[in-house]
């Protein structure tokens, strides 16, 4: 599933290409073309309309969950925070395209085979992290906060967490077991961005999505109330949707909203 993130990836290089773009990935584009996984060209739309608008929209919304999650780990870092855990990391290159304040330790977890491929294509961009960057190669359905521990983080102190773009892809018991483990390491004053997918996104892309793509594997939609639910767990919780986030970031989006559009997808919380 990790070449998923390298699709990521040209998503956050296609933004960066734009004028008015809400972040730059100078990394972006490297972790695209690497391995020929895609062509260093933008690869041909499908030529199916309903397709093509499906790709886009997802597209779209990668775009807006960056900047998203950007903000938020900045005003994380800005209230103190100076522990970073991305979980699922992929090709998420905030270690070296973000400023971070002094004393900053990232944490990135994912799987051996994504960490190994990216670490091959940061030696050959000679990128320097911006901060203490740490690599933790386990399984999210493995005990990973036992690597986590052993890796260095601490839990007596705030941590903020990030899950982008995976819960999406775990079945119900194991989006609640991962908060639970989250919250367990989680004292006073840490946070936590989360995207979900949003009320009927499976129905709208995953009905007829082909065999093997992102869309195929998708199984969970945001809860009824993400702010009940996560008071449930200890924390303090906003839920924004898409089209609010969009129109904040003046990329507002013009078709009409989609039916069961709310709550959002777009998760911030923290610790009280």
């Amino acid at each position: 599933m990790w070449a998923t993130a390298v699709g990521v990836a040209r998503v956050r290089a296609l933004e960066t290409e734009r004028e008015n773009a809400l972040f730059r990935d100078p990394l972006a584009q490297a972790f695209a073309t690497a391995g020929g996984l895609w062509p260093s060209s933008s690869p041909p739309l499908p030529d199916d309309e309903a397709a093509r608008r499906r790709r886009l929209a997802v597209a779209f919304s990668i775009v807006i969950r960056t900047k998203f999650l950007d903000d938020l780990l900045q005003q994380a870092s800005a209230s103190g925070v100076r522990q970073v855990v991305l979980l699922g990391a992929g090709m998420d290159s905030r270690a070296f395209r973000m400023d971070w304040p002094e004393g900053t330790r990232l944490f990135e977890v994912d799987t051996a085979a994504p960490l190994d491929f990216k670490a091959s294509v940061l030696r050959q961009e000679r990128a320097v992290a911006r901060c203490e960057r740490i690599t933790v190669a386990v399984d999210l359905r493995e005990d990973w906060p036992a690597a986590l521990a052993a890796a260095g983080h601490d839990p007596t102190v705030p941590t903020v967490w990030i899950a982008e773009g995976l819960l999406i892809y775990l079945p119900e018991d194991a989006v609640e077991l991962l908060l639970a483990r989250i919250s367990a390491q989680s004292v006073t004053g840490s946070w936590m961005g989360l995207t979900l997918g949003s009320r009927g996104v499976i129905e709208r892309f995953g009905a007829d999505a082909g065999t093997g793509t992102a869309a195929s594997m998708w199984v969970s939609e945001t809860p009824d109330d993400p702010v009940g639910w996560l008071a449930g767990h200890g924390w303090e919780a906003d839920s924004h949707t898409l089209r609010e986030r969009a129109a904040a970031y003046d990329r507002p989006i013009s078709t009409p909203p989609q039916r069961e559009e709310r709550p959002g997808g777009l998760i911030s919380a923290v610790r009280r």
